[in-house]
């Protein structure tokens, strides 16, 4: 693993989506969003993506490098946005700033964005509010990865599901999961390290559970979260589902089949959903904080399974791994590393940071 100052990888990201066009402002929202993810330990979400995600389709013209977010309905609260087929970083960032400006003044406020694309970690934008003491919800779609229930045939994407919640003095709970037991970035992850992945991840294009991430990636699908129906698997294909009926039909966007991949030509045309919810619009602030305070401690607290040390609380975990990133720097893997360097050398701006050190 090599360490890398968060705002020098800031810098060279942002750099190199303003090589392939994207505004100053437009690169450094992507930029951080990104570098934000490896930081929390997201690394299947992060820069690792940066050229064969998001800068392969700005440099083949498949994404828009200049799209500006419109409203195309607005009432006091809520928002129908069209990207224009931009990078969904952006168009996520400003859609969630329009509904936290709302909910300041309705208690609450959801916005649907069409005409998109992947927007990185669905977390970064439902923990926006929680700067304003207020509950962020942050959903997306994204092209077939998972196969229903019974099914053999990618239908689904991941759709990930994220929510943000203030709980006073103690770490926000953030709960941000795929609606399959794992993203496809994790799989090509260890697809990129030549490891086999587990059991029950993923399936082969004959529908039978396989360890061989190649299998899953070409051909195969995802497994949705649970499993098969043995281990009750069709609550995460309803979870999906959902998510592609709020991301997808709702906001007029792509939904099923009709979401293109990144190695798709055409625009994708992904679709999210955003809500910011003001918790004094339901209750005392105070008050709710004390009572986040005292469940979130009771879980902790609660009696550990035979040799566990520690219960964590969803998102505990990530802002570890954040505040140690500010200190000791972001860990990239020698994979992620050279796809940097090559990413690089393809758009003439090289990743020549030192690293802070290297384990």
């Amino acid at each position: 693993m090599r360490y890398y100052q968060i705002e020098d990888l800031k810098e060279f990201a942002s750099r190199y989506f303003t090589r392939w066009g994207v505004s100053e402002e437009d690169a450094e929202i992507t930029a951080d969003v990104l570098v934000s993810a490896d930081a929390r330990g997201v690394d299947s979400h992060g820069l690792t993506r940066l050229q064969n995600y998001y800068g392969s389709r700005l440099e083949s013209g498949l994404t828009n490098p200049r799209a500006a977010l419109t409203t195309l309905k607005e009432t006091p609260t809520t928002l129908s946005l069209d990207a224009h087929n931009g990078l969904g970083h952006p168009a996520g960032v400003k859609a969630m700033r329009m509904c936290i400006e709302k909910a300041r003044n309705a208690g609450l406020a959801m916005a649907t964005v069409r005409n998109s694309n992947h927007y990185g970690i669905a977390g970064y934008y439902a923990m926006m509010p929680l700067s304003e003491g207020m509950i962020g919800i942050s959903l997306t779609n994204s092209a077939p990865l998972v196969a229903p229930t019974h099914g053999r045939k990618a239908m689904l994407g991941t759709n990930p599901i994220a929510v943000a919640v203030p709980a006073g003095g103690a770490r926000p709970y953030v709960l941000d999961m795929a609606t399959s037991i794992v993203p496809i970035g994790r799989i090509t992850v260890y697809q990129k390290e030549g490891r086999s992945i587990p059991a029950g991840w993923g399936i082969n294009s004959e529908g039978d559970v396989t360890e061989d991430p190649s299998r899953v990636v070409e051909g195969g699908a995802l497994m949705p979260l649970g499993g098969p129906e043995l281990l009750r698997g069709y609550k995460g294909y309803g979870l999906a589902l959902l998510v592609d009926i709020f991301a997808g039909v709702l906001a007029g966007a792509g939904f099923g089949e009709r979401v293109l991949g990144p190695a798709v030509s055409g625009a994708a045309n992904t679709g999210h959903f955003f809500a910011a919810l003001r918790i004094d619009a339901f209750r005392d602030p105070a008050d709710f904080a004390a009572d986040m305070n005292t469940l979130l401690g009771a879980l902790r607290d609660s009696p550990k399974a035979a040799g566990e040390e520690r219960i964590y609380i969803h998102g505990e975990k990530e802002f570890e791994k954040a505040d140690r990133a500010l200190v000791e720097g972001v860990a990239l893997s020698e994979v992620a590393v050279k796809s940097l360097i090559q990413a690089g050398k393809q758009a003439g701006i090289p990743f020549d940071l030192v690293p802070l050190r290297i384990d």
